[in-house]
């Protein structure tokens, strides 16, 4: 599943699987993160499953940058 990491100012990484709404997690190191978004998926899909709800389909992440002029 794809994930994205957002650095934050206070330090640590909020992380987010937007294939899944609603699964985000944090942690104060990238691995740490990745370990914390890797069990909220787990969680997430199993309560999919209990629901009797199907997997969303993944798509590849398009990543892009979007220019503001302030």
């Amino acid at each position: 599943f794809p994930v994205v990491l957002v650095p934050q100012p206070e330090g640590g990484f909020f992380v987010e699987c937007p294939s899944l709404p609603g699964c985000y997690s944090q942690g104060e190191t990238v691995q740490e993160a990745l370990d914390n978004i890797h069990e909220a998926i787990i969680l997430a899909l199993e309560d999919l499953d209990d629901l009797g709800e199907p997997v969303p389909d993944v798509a590849p992440p398009l990543l892009t940058q979007v220019r503001v002029k302030v």
